[in-house]
This record gives structure tokens, sequence and C-alpha cells, in this order.
């Protein structure tokens, strides 16, 4: 049976961040020649009220055809952003018609937040004396209501485990994208990433708040630099050589890159290389030395170490779980 996702609609909801997990989840499908494969996700969207109308903080509202009774039904449940929460915003407390729906989730559901979404897992108590984060503007007002909550302001998204939260609008992307690369792999992740025309994989570590993400136009960017990069991963690659790219001196050179990622070349560099000892892991027969050549970490005990601090599983115990073979129906 397809995993089932509820996402949660309430009043005063942004309609961009509700058809997120649609996008994603409802978009996501098993391995198979020509996207044929059948679908991992089922994905709903219900409120707490009976099916009818949700007012949206746009000019229109949407016609919702589920009640609270499918949040018993779902394996994961996701709360978009709302203006009009009320006194959850304001108080940090449910109002009954909120309290009763959540009520009906099965104990051991995921549960998901996307923006201030996270209010109401707060305020339901998912999140007391767990690390979280919001949208960066409201990260403030949210640790004064809520100081049971570990927040951290400056990165995308948190993932602690059985309930996840995730910064403002596009971050709710690289949430999805992640359980999705979560549950069944990167090879999967990629693919609605390519189809979605997104960033395969964002580290939610990265920072949500990067001063000016869109250079101007007298600047050059990194994005040369990127590139080439990306072509010689299994190749030693140096900051000079990466700044020379650019024609920029390094110093010059990592400011501005920091400046447009959010991270250092030097991390960077090793998120794309353990992005692609996932790609290898999952979809081929190489061994673990030639696929950590491949990435470029040189020797199967540097992959051991970077995939154990990034994913806490060793090539091995990843390959097992993960991987496509061509006997898998």
């Amino acid at each position: 049976m397809p995993h089932r996702v509820a996402v949660l609609a309430l009043d005063g909801l942004l309609p961009f961040e509700l058809g997120i997990p649609h996008r994603i989840f409802g978009r996501s499908l098993e391995p198979a020649p020509g996207n044929k494969g059948a679908k991992l996700y089922e994905v709903v969207t219900c409120s707490v009220r009976p099916p009818g109308p949700v007012r949206t903080d746009s000019d229109y509202a949407i016609l919702v055809e589920h009640g609270p009774e499918a949040l018993a039904t779902a394996d994961t449940v996701v709360i978009p952003a709302s203006y009009e929460l009320g006194p959850v915003f304001e108080e940090g407390r449910l109002t009954e018609e909120l309290a009763a729906a959540l009520a009906l989730i099965r104990p051991g559901t995921r549960m998901v937040s996307i923006c201030t979404g996270s209010y109401v897992l707060a305020a339901a108590g998912y999140l007391d004396g767990r690390p979280a984060t919001t949208h960066w503007s409201s990260a403030d007002h949210f640790q004064r209501l809520f100081p049971q909550v570990r927040v951290d302001p400056d990165v995308l998204f948190i993932d602690d485990g059985d309930v996840l939260t995730s910064a403002g609008v596009a971050a709710g992307i690289d949430l999805c994208l992640h359980l999705v690369r979560r549950d069944h792999g990167a090879a999967v992740a990629n693919e609605i990433a390519r189809r979605t025309v997104v960033p395969p994989y964002r580290d939610g570590g990265q920072a949500q708040y990067i001063h000016r993400p869109v250079p101007e136009p007298q600047f050059a960017t990194t994005t040369a630099a990127r590139a080439w990069a990306l072509g010689r991963l299994d190749r030693p690659i140096q900051l000079r050589d990466m700044a020379r790219q650019e024609s920029m001196s390094v110093r010059t050179f990592t400011r501005r890159f920091r400046e447009e990622v959010g991270a250092s070349p030097g991390q960077w560099l090793t998120q794309q290389r353990v992005e692609r000892a996932r790609h290898l892991l999952e979809t081929s027969d190489l061994s673990i030395d030639q696929v950590a050549r491949d990435a470029g970490f040189g020797t199967a005990t540097s992959l051991r170490q970077h995939l154990q601090a990034a994913l806490g599983v060793p090539p091995t115990v990843y390959r097992r779980t993960f991987r496509a073979s061509a006997d898998t129906p």
C-alpha cells in the first residue's frame, strides 16, 4: 500500500505551501522504465471541519473534500503555514476544533510542518524538548511563545526522526524531497526533483537567510566553478582551482560562494560527493572502493566516515537498504 500523507488545510493557508506535498509526494514513483512505476505515496487534503471551503491568504478559497477523519488514516501528517492561526499564534494554545482534529492522529504517525505550521506542532506538544525551526522572521516570537522548544532559526529544516520542521516556503520543498530520499533513496528523490525543476539536494543545515541570494548584475557569480567541480568530482579539487574558474582570489571566491550557496566550498563539495556516492550505491554493482574513488573520497575508509556522518549508516548498510536491483518487482 502507498504511504498515506494527509495535508491539513487550515483557514488562512498559503496555496503554494499547500501544493508542495502534492507535487513532491504525489509525483514520486517506484523506479521503472519510462517512469511507469507505481505511486509511492497517496496524498489527501483534509480540513478540521467536514468537507467544504477553506479560506486562503489570497482572493479565493479552496474546496476540501475530506474532513478531519482523514488524519486517523495517515502515515504522515503535513501542516503547511497559515496566516489565521488565532490563539495558536497569539497564545500558544489549540482551538477546540483543531485539538479535536489532532486527537484523531494515531500514535507513531510522522508529523511534518512547513513554515509557521510549526506553531501547531508546538501548541500540540509535539515539539516539547525537541529541536525545531520555522520561518526566520517568526523565530524569536516562536521561541518566546514556546520556551520548551529548542529553536534553530538558521537552518532550512530539522529532521528529528518522527517529527520534522522546515523554514518558510521553498524550504518545504527541500524537506519533502528529504523525506522521499529518506524513505526511498536518492535516485527516486533526484528524479522527482528533476521533474519539478528544483535542486535535488539542499542540506537541512544550510543557512535559511542568505543576504544576497541573487548577485547584483555587476558581480560575477560562482556558477561556472560549481559546474566545473560537478564534472570532476572523482578527482582532487582545490579551492584555488575553483576560484581560478571565476578569475577571483580565493578570499573573494570563498565569500561570494557562501553568499550565493549558504555553505562553504568545502561543505558544498562534501555534500555533492555524498550524493554521488548514494547514487552509485543505489544503482550500480561497483565495489565500495570504486564508489569511493568515483565519488571523490579516495578510499573506502574516507567514504565510510563521510557517509556515517551524513546519514548515520556505513555504505554497505545503505546499499542493502536502498539499492535498486534488477530483480526488484
